[in-house]
């Protein structure tokens, strides 16, 4: 690829993909995980004929959180006013060629979703009203939108996590492991985030069917989460010498804090103890602090896997 597009110290110091990089990764991971848990609800639900207050929340934070993402990726670029290049050149040997095309076309139909989803809405306000012919042709075959979407929004998770595992020179992030756990992380506060917007923004009652089958995927959601990250520290453990090198991101200095407190105690701990809370306030506690947990994971690992590499 053009070395014009390559990752560089952009609006940071001190390591080679700095803060913006992991807030992308933590953007894009919200919104495939919203959309593809939601999605599958419906499916499971047998309910894609019906714009659920979830649907609603999940299209929305879906579509935001994946602009603002690029946003982040396209400022971090040596040139970004260049990056158009990255849309029209692709290496098919490299991840971020392949993640580039899997973005183009989720993008745009997230946008298609988010309207389909609002089609009433749409329809009712004057101004936009023209819009519900077209709408109404993707509204008729929403069955094959929602499958093709969910499919891209998973791979958008587990693309995040293989985009910065072929950094072979960290332990810490080179792993097979990782789209995995970026995948399940994904899920986890993009479940939470959903639910967020679903309950304050469009009106979903917090003891729905819909908020006990998600509140209840949740937990195994977690568990899957918490498997990997053991299996990350595990493989490091009984690694090589430079592995072993790595386990130090667990046990000391600035960012075994971030580990500790926020993905551990913030992440998991917290939602648990929640989970007993039975009132709208401990459902959004519970769900900002999912979404801040899998903020601090996602630093964690790209600010910990490089300052202990090799």
């Amino acid at each position: 690829m053009d070395i014009a597009m390559n990752f560089t110290l952009g609006l940071s110091q001190g390591v080679a993909w700095p803060w913006p990089i992991a807030v992308y990764l933590f953007l894009a991971g919200i919104s495939g995980g919203a959309v593809a848990v939601t999605l599958l609800l419906n499916l499971y639900r047998k309910q894609t004929a019906v714009n659920t207050p979830l649907l609603k929340a999940a299209s929305l934070t879906g579509l935001v959180t994946i602009l603002l993402g690029m946003v982040c990726l396209v400022l971090d670029l040596t040139n970004p006013l260049v990056f158009w290049r990255i849309l029209i050149y692709y290496n098919l040997t490299s991840v971020m060629s392949i993640g580039v095309m899997a973005l183009l076309f989720y993008i745009p139909l997230v946008f298609v979703l988010a309207l389909v989803a609002f089609r009433q809405e749409i329809k009712s306000y004057g101004a936009l009203a023209w819009l519900d012919g077209i709408v109404g042709v993707f509204d008729s075959m929403r069955g094959a939108l929602h499958w093709v979407v969910l499919i891209l929004a998973v791979t958008i998770c587990a693309y995040t996590g293989f985009l910065i595992s072929v950094l072979v020179r960290f332990p810490l992030i080179n792993t097979a492991v990782l789209p995995a756990l970026f995948v399940a992380s994904g899920l986890s506060a993009g479940a939470a985030a959903a639910k967020i917007m679903a309950v304050g923004c469009f009106g979903e009652d917090h003891h729905s069917a819909d908020m006990k089958l998600l509140h209840g995927a949740e937990w195994p959601i977690m568990a899957a989460e918490a498997l990997c990250i053991f299996m990350i520290a595990v493989s490091l453990i009984c690694g090589n010498a430079a592995a072993q090198a790595a386990v130090e991101a667990f046990v000391s200095g600035t960012w075994s804090t971030v580990f500790w407190v926020g993905v551990v105690g913030v992440g998991f701990v917290m939602p648990v103890l929640l989970n007993f809370v039975k009132s709208s306030a401990g459902l959004y506690l519970a769900g900002f602090c999912s979404i801040i947990g899998m903020l601090c994971l996602r630093h964690f690992i790209l600010y910990a896997g490089q300052l202990f590499g090799l």
